[in-house]
C-alpha cells in the first residue's frame, strides 16, 4: 500500500499512461464509447506489470469485490459510503471487470506520469479472473458475495471456482481481511478454511424464507463431505440456513445482525449487497451514521434496479443475466401490482452464448399473474418458447407479444403500461446496455 516505484519503472509507466490517456481522449471525443477497456489494453502492452505498479500506489489498499451477482451495486454502495467519509476512491464504475477494465479504472485516476493519488481502489472483479489478479493487486479486503452458475459456456461449476479462490487467497498476507457470504455453503466453507482474518455477512431473518427451494439451485450438498445439506430455510437459490447431518458443517456466524439494518433498492438480493458493503465499511472504521444515511439515500447503478422516467412513464431496469438473478428479478416484479414486463434475451459474449439457462428460471410465476409480457433480443424466440411452455392453462390471461426489433419492443411495452404503473425491463447484460442507449440516447461502454 502506497509503495514507491523505481525510476525505470516510473518512466515505462509514464509512457504507458500517456498512451492510455491519448486513446481515452480520442475514443470519447469521437463518441465511440466510454473507453472503459481499450486504454488499459494498450497500456498493458507497453507495461505488462501495469496492474501491480498502479495498485501498489493506492494509499490505504485495494478492496476487491467478487461474486456472480451483485458486484456493481455493492461496489457503488461501498464507494459512496467511503466518499462520504472523505476518502478519494478509484472504481471501475462501468462494470468492466476483466483485467483491462481494472487497469483502465486505475489509469483514470493517474496524472500524466502515472502517479495515482487515491485512498482506496474498489474493484469489482469477474469471478473467473480472481486467481489471476490477487497477487498483483494484493488487496486489503476481499468481499466474496456469492457463487452461482452464470455463463455455462465460459465458467466451470461453482465448486471448481471456489477451490481456485481458496488456493490463491490462502497465499495472501495474514492481515488480508476476507468477507464471505455465510449463507452460501461454498463460500461459508471457503471462509472456514482460510488462515486470514474472516468476517462473514448473511441474513438471520427466517420470516424471509422462500416457500420452496427454487429450480435454479447450484449447491445443496456439503462442500466438506458431499452429503446433502439440511436446510432450515432458503432465502434465495441455495443461500440460507443449513447444516450437514453427516459431518457437522454448518453456516458460519454473520458479523452483523441483519434485521438491524435497512437495505438499498428492492429485492432481497440487495439486502445481501447492503450487508456486504456495511461489513467492509465498519471494518474500515467508517462512522455508522454515514453508513445508515448512505443506505437510505442510495441511487442505483445503471441497469441494477435503476428507475427512469420515459415519456412520463416510470421504467425500472432489472439486470437478469443468469437463473438465480432472473428468479430474483421476477420475484420483484410479481410482488408489485404492475402488469407489463419486457424481457430481452441476448447471447453475445458478455451474456454467454448458451441460453439454455432460461429453462432453469421460474418463469411460471411471471406467466401465472397474467398481464402483458413483451419479449425481444437476439434470442427472442427462445424466450417466447420458454414463456409459452410456462402457461399451465389454455385459459391463461397472458398477453404475449413477440417483437424482434428492440426499439419497437420498448415502444410497444410503454404503450401497454398505464400511466400509474411501472414498466419492468428484464434484460441480459448486453441487452441492458442496448436498452439504456435506446431510452437515454447514451452508451455506457
Amino acid at each position: 500500500m502506497g509503495n514507491k516505484i523505481k525510476l525505470i519503472d516510473r518512466l515505462k509507466l509514464g509512457f504507458a499512461v500517456s498512451a492510455a490517456k491519448s486513446v481515452t481522449f480520442i475514443v470519447r471525443s469521437l463518441r465511440l464509447g466510454a473507453a472503459s477497456v481499450l486504454p488499459g489494453s494498450i497500456a498493458r502492452r507497453i507495461e505488462p506489470r501495469l496492474l501491480q505498479l498502479l495498485s501498489q500506489q493506492v494509499k490505504n489498499g485495494v478492496i476487491l469485490i467478487a461474486g456472480t451477482n451483485g458486484k456493481t451495486t455493492t461496489s457503488l454502495l461501498l464507494k459512496t459510503i467511503l466518499e462520504r467519509q472523505g476518502y478519494r476512491i478509484a472504481h471501475n464504475a462501468t462494470g468492466a471487470n476483466l483485467e483491462n477494465g481494472l487497469m483502465t479504472a486505475l489509469l483514470e485516476n493517474t496524472n500524466l506520469v502515472g502517479t495515482l493519488n487515491v485512498d482506496y481502489a474498489i474493484l469489482e472483479v469477474d469471478e473467473n479472473i480472481v486467481p489471476k489478479v490477487l497477487q498483483p493487486l494484493q488487496p486489503r479486503i476481499i468481499l466474496c458475495l456469492n457463487l452461482f452458475r452464470d455463463q455455462l459456456d465460459r465458467y466451470g461449476e461453482v465448486d471448481t471456482i471456489s477451490k481456485r479462490w481458496t488456493k490463491v487467497i490462502s497465499t495472501l498476507p495474514p492481515e488480508t481481511v476476507v468477507i464471505p457470504n455465510a449463507d452460501d455453503p461454498t463460500l461459508s466453507y471457503l471462509g472456514q478454511q482460510l488462515p486470514q482474518r474472516v468476517l462473514f455477512f448473511g441474513l438471520n431473518e427466517p420470516e424471509q424464507y422462500l416457500e420452496a427451494i427454487p429450480h435454479a439451485v447450484d449447491s445443496i450438498y456439503c462442500p466438506r463431505c458431499g452429503h446433502s445439506l439440511d436446510y432450515q430455510g432458503v432465502y434465495l437459490s441455495h443461500l440460507g440456513d443449513f447444516t450437514c447431518p453427516k459431518c457437522g458443517f454448518s453456516k458460519s456466524q454473520p458479523t452483523l445482525e441483519s434485521s438491524e439494518w435497512s437495505q438499498i433498492l428492492v429485492g432481497l438480493y440487495n439486502k445481501y449487497n447492503t450487508l456486504a458493503a456495511v461489513t467492509a465499511a465498519q471494518e474500515l472504521g467508517v462512522d455508522e451514521g454515514i453508513i445508515r444515511d448512505t443506505i437510505n439515500n442510495f441511487q442505483a447503478a445503471f441497469g441494477r434496479a435503476e428507475d427512469l422516467v420515459i415519456n412520463g412513464k416510470r421504467v425500472r431496469i432489472l439486470l437478469s443475466k443468469n437463473p438465480v438473478g432472473t428468479n430474483e428479478t421476477i420475484r420483484v416484479v410479481t410482488q408489485s401490482t404492475d402488469k407489463t414486463t419486457l424481457l430481452v434475451l441476448n447471447d453475445r459474449t458478455p451474456d454467454g452464448t448458451d441460453v439454455s439457462w432460461i429453462w432453469d428460471v421460474d418463469t411460471e410465476k411471471l406467466v401465472e399473474r397474467g398481464g402483458t409480457l413483451v419479449v425481444s433480443g437476439d434470442r427472442v424466440y427462445d424466450m417466447a418458447l420458454r414463456l409459452h411452455y410456462s402457461q399451465k392453462s389454455p385459459e391463461s390471461t397472458l398477453n404475449l407479444i413477440v417483437e424482434s426489433d428492440l426499439k419497437q419492443a420498448i415502444a410497444t411495452a410503454l404503450e401497454h403500461t398505464p400511466n400509474n404503473e411501472t414498466l419492468h425491463i428484464l434484460p441480459t447484460y448486453s441487452a441492458m446496455l442496448e436498452v439504456r442507449e435506446v431510452l437515454t440516447g447514451r452508451k455506457i461502454l
